[in-house]
């Protein structure tokens, strides 16, 4: 018979596979098989089990849960439930994303590889300014003023220390204790290589042995307690990591030292010294484990600079603003803005909210959500975003975006999901970490054996240090890092530059793209269109009736078209007329019912989805605006083409220097416009395209692209709006313009906050830095396991009397993942 039900708190392919094997082993089931996608496991079993006994085998096995099909269980609140949400100040995830985006609410190890947790940074860390009085702590106030018990000034609080600080000192503290008791350890072992040593004309070697197992104790069961407890929970879930070898070798070493103590005569002569006491590897043990510490010191206080971009970016936000109430300034705390309200933004002040100014004109130091470092010039109805910097003038504001919906809140927002994702790439270091420690232990033992049966005398001591040696410096640690590290800095710093990156696969396939599509209007031009004139094909109506339909038809569009005919139109006097039935047609126009007439505004495409013909004189006269650069929109009257607009549109600045930088680096550019041929012709001629492809709709775009990709190209595609969407989201790596629409947005991979073409280059070569990056960490982990293992297995000691100490094993794997870490650093100051 078979079975199907619903588990419950599996959040990557990881989990899928533990619960798959988990009641795989449960008593009486032939066959399990767990679909993470639709959270469901199907059991095929041979008599009927009571859910309770799948219930009793997940229930302390990772937080999973299990029930029916189609049972609702509210009150079911295991550990990933109350884990993946993450609360409190922050949430906590692990650096090598083991599982995927998990997350904690609690600082902690990961219970995969067991790497101390990484806290993210979002605005619930950037908190408001609260006070609070001296003498009274539980007094919590919004804003200065006195206490209500005893009167006192209140007192602004100071900050929660982040939980990466509290990680860092802790470990520290820990590590000054560690060597405090692990370097006398360490001088005594060492003493034994002098003649005469000093140490036993005060007492015994064997005495010396109980004094060393005396100092190893709090460095064991205290400051390096937690590795052992690492490695016992990697063995029993078996997710098999670093801590499993650290604690297999360190542990054996200092269980072997306290059994030689108590128990000498077990032990041959080969395992003694001359005085008769057996060989102790205290120091072996003590110094790994705080050698090992320190690796893990050095990592919480590089971790803490990988997400320096965020942090900056946090800074950002103020804590008041000034709100305009009934011709009042207020100061509010900035959670208490709400939609529309008028806020007053004085010189020097950073933008509190999201918004568009409603008087006044000033210049904003946008660099640091842009990455370019000239102010912009702003006046009324222009918009302005929360973080950034008021130049010398104040102006008023109306609040469009408050708290989450921000800007800056979504740059957070997308920079920490960007960093906790994964890239293609890893799949390859996390194959390898799969079979890397269970081979590691392998070797290990065929050391031992190796130099028990054919090494130098003392066989079994050379043979039981080189073990521990291969155990220790095989750390897959480092492997796991070298994507993640490189991902998260290299996320970071794309942001402080005004590149937005949705995934870590953008980045690798962004490094890959060979054919750039670009979209005009928005991208290559300005996007801010004007009208330069209205005409007639006829003397039935003059300019001022066409310009009134244009105006009442595009008044119910949002199209940047429409916007510029309506704007055009206030300025000219035209009056509005009512209409009805409006209808956008995608790619083409609009269209709708004004004075009982069918009335249609657009290209070429809408006038015959409109059935009104336009004569060879109506586009003569067109093409000579549109060999200009220029966009005509028909205007027909019950299916007769009556008139035309000329709108023209400012191409930017920086689209030709953009086009021939991405065209250097070997980027086929091609241009997609739903404009006509001619308008489209201009464009390109002045910035030397030779390949682009007018009165593209929608559709047309998504099969340009399509085709691009089966002749092998890897293809980007830049654009802002609705029309761009499907092209977008087809494409390998989708790039909307910040100055966008929505839905182009949330299509696309990589956003450009500033919306210009520049923006690209600046994501071509954060990409190549990044892959460029994670490829040298891949190496450099790879490395240290290559050379290492066979040196620290004795390889080079039949020819060269070359050995491994267990200690230098120790130290190298520890600084194998600092030098990952510090790698992907370098990140930091590259030039984009």
């Amino acid at each position: 018979m078979k079975h199907t039900y619903h588990i419950h708190g599996m959040t990557c392919n990881g989990c899928r596979t533990h619960v798959e094997e988990t009641l795989s082993k449960v008593e009486g089931v032939s066959k399990a098989t767990v679909n993470l996608e639709k959270a469901e496991a199907t059991i095929e079993m041979e008599l009927h089990i009571p859910i309770e006994t799948f219930q009793e085998a997940l229930k302390n096995d990772g937080g999973y849960s299990i029930h029916k099909q189609g049972e609702h269980h509210h009150h079911l609140e295991d550990k990933t439930e109350k884990t993946s949400k993450g609360k409190g100040t922050g949430t906590f995830y692990c650096p090598m994303h083991c599982e995927g985006d998990k997350t904690y609410d609690k600082s902690g190890d990961c219970p995969v590889c067991g790497m101390d947790l990484v806290e993210e940074q979002n605005l619930s860390t950037a908190s408001t300014e609260q006070w609070t009085c001296p003498m009274h702590p539980e007094i919590v106030k919004d804003e200065a003023g006195s206490c209500p018990i005893c009167g006192m000034d209140l007192v602004p609080m100071q900050p929660d220390v982040s939980a990466e600080e509290k990680t860092y000192k802790k470990l520290l503290k820990k590590f000054w204790i560690a060597t405090a008791f692990t370097l006398p350890i360490f001088l005594m072992a060492m003493s034994e290589m002098l003649n005469n040593n000093p140490l036993y004309d005060i007492m015994e070697q064997k005495y010396w042995n109980w004094i060393q197992f005396a100092l190893s104790i709090p460095v064991v069961f205290y400051a390096t307690w937690m590795f052992f407890e690492r490695a016992y929970r990697s063995i029993k879930t078996w997710n098999l990591n670093m801590f499993t070898l650290i604690g297999i070798g360190a542990g054996v070493a200092w269980l072997f030292s306290v059994f030689g103590m108590l128990f000498p005569d077990v032990f041959p002569a080969q395992f003694k010294t001359e005085s008769g006491a057996v060989h102790v590897y205290f120091e072996a043990a003590t110094v790994i484990l705080t050698l090992v510490l320190l690796g893990q010191l050095l990592e919480a206080r590089a971790h803490s600079k990988t997400n320096s971009a965020v942090k900056e970016l946090l800074k950002l936000t103020p804590n008041k603003a000034i709100k305009i109430i009934d011709d009042e300034e207020i100061e509010v705390s900035i959670d208490k803005i709400e939609l529309n309200d008028i806020l007053k933004v004085k010189p020097g002040d950073k933008i509190p909210v999201d918004g568009v100014i409603t008087e006044g004109e000033t210049t904003i130091d946008e660099s640091m959500i842009t990455g370019e470092p000239i102010p912009v010039n702003k006046s009324q109805d222009d918009k302005v975003s929360s973080g950034t910097i008021n130049g010398n003038q104040s102006f008023l504001m109306k609040a469009e975006k408050v708290g989450s919906d921000t800007l800056l809140s979504q740059i957070i927002h997308m920079v920490n999901d960007a960093s906790r994702s994964r890239a293609p790439i890893q799949n390859l270091a996390d194959k390898v970490s799969g079979y890397f420690v269970p081979v590691v232990v392998l070797i290990s033992i065929i050391t031992f054996m190796v130099w028990a049966i054919w090494g130098p005398e003392p066989v079994y001591v050379y043979a039981f240090v080189n073990a521990i040696a291969v155990l220790i410096i095989a750390c897959p640690c480092a492997l796991g890092l070298a994507t993640p590290m490189s991902v998260m800095v290299g996320v970071g710093k794309g942001a402080q530059n005004g590149v937005l990156i949705k995934n870590a696969e953008a980045l690798e396939k962004m490094d890959k793209v060979n054919t750039l599509i670009v979209d005009k209007t928005g991208t290559i031009t300005e996007g801010k269109p004007t009208v330069e004139t209205v005409g007639a094909f006829s003397d039935t109506l003059n300019k001022n009736e066409l310009l009134q339909y244009i105006v009442s038809l595009n008044a119910n569009s949002e199209h940047p078209l429409a916007e510029a005919t309506v704007k055009y139109g206030k300025e000219h006097n035209a009056e509005r007329i009512k209409s009805k039935n409006f209808s956008a047609v995608t790619g083409k126009g609009v269209e709708a019912i004004i004075n009982d007439k069918k009335v249609a505004l657009g290209n070429p495409k809408m006038m015959e989805y409109a059935k009104a013909d336009i004569t060879s004189t109506m586009k003569d006269e067109a093409k000579s605006y549109q060999k200009q650069g220029k966009t005509v929109s028909y205007l027909s009257l019950d299916e007769t083409v009556v008139g035309y607009v000329v709108i023209g549109d400012i191409i930017k600045e920086t689209s030709a220097k953009a086009i021939k930088v991405l065209q250097d680096k070997g980027i086929d550019v091609i241009m997609l416009t739903g404009d006509n041929h001619d308008t489209a012709q201009a464009v390109a001629s002045e910035l030397n395209l030779a390949d682009f492809k007018a009165s593209m709709l929608p559709e047309d775009k998504l099969k340009e692209v399509e085709k691009l990709q089966e002749n092998g190209k890897v293809v980007a595609m830049a654009g802002d709006g609705i029309n761009d969407a499907p092209a977008l989201a087809k494409s390998d790596v989708g790039i909307a313009m910040g100055t966008g629409t929505d839905v182009a947005i949330e299509s696309a991979m990589i956003t450009l906050v500033k919306g210009d073409l520049h923006g690209i280059v600046k994501a071509k070569n954060l990409s190549h830095s990044v892959m460029k990056n994670i490829k040298q960490n891949l190496f450099f982990a790879l490395i240290y396991n290559t050379l290492g293992l066979p040196i620290a297995a004795g390889v080079l000691f039949p020819f060269f009397g070359i050995l491994l100490s267990p200690m230098i094993a120790a130290l190298a794997m520890s600084f194998s993942s600092v030098s990952v870490i510090a790698n992907a650093l370098r990140l930091r100051k590259i030039k984009i």
